[in-house]
C-alpha cells in the first residue's frame, strides 16, 4: 500500500519544483520503500528507493501499476519508450510524453 507523504517532505518537494522543470512533485511511502513522483512538461518520472535493500520486482510492479492507473496519462505517453535506470537501491523510470 502506498501512502502519500508529500506534506512531510516539503523541503524535497520545493527543491525539485525550484530546480527542475517539474510542475508536480509528490512523495509516497510503502514501508521502507519510498517513491518520488514527478510530472514535467515532457515526461513523468518515478524515483523508487529503499535504504535497506534492493527494490523487489513485485514491489516495482505494484508501484508502477499504481501510478499508471492513478497519476500517469497513458494516452499522452510515447508507446514503448519508457526509460529505466537501475542502481543498487534506486530505480528511476521515465515516461516521455507527447505534449
Amino acid at each position: 500500500k502506498l501512502i502519500n507523504t508529500t506534506r512531510t517532505h516539503q523541503e524535497l518537494v520545493q527543491n525539485k519544483l525550484d530546480n527542475t522543470d517539474a510542475f508536480l512533485v509528490e512523495t509516497y511511502s510503502a514501508g521502507n520503500t519510498d517513491v518520488v513522483f514527478t510530472q514535467a512538461p515532457k515526461h513523468y518520472e518515478l524515483l523508487i528507493s529503499n535504504k535497506h535493500r534492493a527494490v523487489k520486482d513485485n514491489e516495482l510492479e505494484v508501484i508502477r501499476e499504481f501510478f499508471l492507473k492513478r497519476k500517469i496519462d497513458k494516452d499522452n505517453c510515447f508507446d514503448g519508450q519508457t526509460q529505466n535506470s537501475t542502481h543498487d537501491k534506486l530505480i528511476e523510470i521515465s515516461f516521455p510524453t507527447t505534449v
